[in-house]
């Protein structure tokens, strides 16, 4: 019964994240005035924002232009309530990490704003600062409540976001943006020293593995742009649910 409640509740953060993304697209407040149609601009009823329900009812069309509404709405919803209910799944088998309702409510957070990240920068090619910046100063308030340390936190944070600052350094802003540095430190404050590492080797090889099966099928090139930002948001959402599991079974197999 739980994880029903957590899917809906999922379903509902998740059209309330689609309405944040084309909000920030547009330079609209995520919390002012009423949702409306991209295309039309007609002011949306309850009956079309109901969470996965009224896109399967609309049949994917807008009940006033009939145009057609983006696959982006009920897949950032079914995959907002999906990744909800791996996070009580995590909490429910009481692994390290995540062992109160405090811990899940953070982390639901977190995801929250991995959400928005990977969504942006996957449509547009851009981390905004206006997303990562705030979400940098709420999770070090949060994880310090949760007993995380400090100077994990900032060494997370140097290691992640000097990691690419070094990166922009030697290619002159080729390689990343500004927007994959800021993503570094607030990955750091996420999930502290040293499983931002664990972060990093994640995103790098998710990165390079997609990179590579793009190149093979023709739909990059070795100079075309990726939206890095989506691994990185991707890695860090894997790290704060396993990352603790991976570090170990690496300890264990090296002895360190």
């Amino acid at each position: 019964m739980w994880y029903v409640f957590i899917f809906v509740f999922g379903l509902i953060l998740g059209s309330f994240l689609n309405a944040v993304i084309y909000r920030l697209s547009v330079s609209a407040s995520a919390f002012s005035g009423r949702s409306r149609c991209p295309h039309c601009k007609h002011v949306l009823h309850s009956i079309d924002l109901v969470p996965l329900v009224s896109f399967l009812f609309l049949r994917g069309q807008c009940r006033f232009c009939g145009k057609k509404i983006s696959w982006q709405y009920p897949l950032i919803e079914a995959t907002t309530a999906s990744l909800l209910v791996l996070i009580f799944f995590r909490f429910n088998s009481q692994v390290a990490g995540i062992q109160n309702w405090f811990d899940v409510a953070t982390v639901t957070l977190f995801t929250a704003y991995l959400i928005v990240i990977f969504t942006y920068d996957f449509l547009h090619y851009l981390i905004l600062d206006k997303v990562v910046l705030p979400a940098i100063v709420i999770a070090f308030v949060l994880n310090t409540v949760r007993g995380v340390s400090w100077t994990s936190m900032v060494l997370g944070a140097l290691v992640c976001g000097g990691f690419f600052a070094l990166q922009y350094a030697v290619s002159r802003g080729r390689w990343i943006g500004g927007g994959d540095i800021r993503l570094g430190v607030l990955m750091g404050t996420m999930l502290a020293w040293p499983l931002s590492v664990v972060a990093l080797f994640f995103a790098y090889i998710s990165g390079a593995f997609v990179g590579l099966f793009l190149i093979m099928f023709g739909r990059k090139t070795l100079g075309s742009k990726i939206p890095f930002g989506t691994f990185l948001s991707i890695a860090t959402y894997v790290t704060l649910l396993y990352g603790s599991d991976a570090l170990n079974w690496y300890r264990n197999m090296t002895g360190l």
